[in-house]
């Protein structure tokens, strides 16, 4: 039998629940369920959240991905619902871009991936982006390189390099993300490698790393011994 939220004990209506026990006593489905504030005549907040975390197997990066339209597509939410919904999944990724820009000194290819993820690693098409470093291997700039996909015709290394200068860098860091989610480097992904480390060294802007980033990882051309 459907009872309103208003009429369950205190301790279980998601908003008391947040004042009196904190946000991380709370589900994710009474988190969203606060966004919403209402479900439909036969469905509480709570319940219509859990149906629509359950279609996407309770993945919020998946809740992130479906449109508006979809979103709609549940009874219950409306386009005002639905847009409250991924306006705040869109400031979880950005809260995300920015703990990850707090990390400034990269040590390793995994300090690379947690900058770049946030950025690049769900989007659904391929973005080419260039990490410039100065001589304490800290991030000074970054900057989208091509869009769209990655073939030798996109990279021009005069941006690249051009870009190095003027922020005074002396290496790069070279990123791109595979929206199928495989790990592997293609012949396009390699000649382009080369490419941009044989101008680098002749213009004494080293190029430390090649990364390809996907939604849950990464794959590094130096770990792998190909540099």
């Amino acid at each position: 039998m459907y009872t309103p939220i208003n009429q369950w004990a205190e301790d279980d209506r998601p908003r008391e629940k947040f004042l009196l026990k904190g946000k991380s006593s709370l589900s994710d489905s009474e988190l969203l369920a606060i966004l919403i504030g209402s479900g439909s005549r036969n469905e509480s907040a709570v319940q219509l959240c859990q149906r629509i975390l359950f279609s996407v197997d309770n993945n919020l990066n998946q809740l992130g991905k479906l449109s508006i339209q979809k979103l709609t597509e549940f009874k219950g939410i409306g386009e005002a619902k639905a847009i409250t919904i991924a306006a705040a999944l869109e400031l979880g990724r950005r809260r995300r871009t920015e703990d990850a820009e707090e990390l400034k000194k990269i040590t390793s290819s995994k300090a690379v991936f947690e900058i770049m993820q946030p950025i690049i690693g769900e989007l659904p098409h391929e973005e080419f982006w260039i990490l410039y470093l100065n001589n304490s291997n800290k991030v000074i700039h970054k900057a989208q390189l091509s869009k769209g996909g990655i073939t030798g015709t996109v990279v021009d290394c005069r941006i690249v390099f051009k870009t190095a200068f003027e922020q005074n860098a002396t290496s790069i860091i070279l990123t791109h993300n595979h929206p199928s989610g495989k790990l592997v480097a293609s012949d396009a992904d390699k000649e382009i490698t080369q490419k941009l480390k044989i101008a680098g060294k002749q213009l004494d802007v080293i190029v430390i790393d090649h990364i390809i980033i996907t939604e849950t990882g990464y794959y590094s051309f130096q770990d792998d011994g190909i540099f």
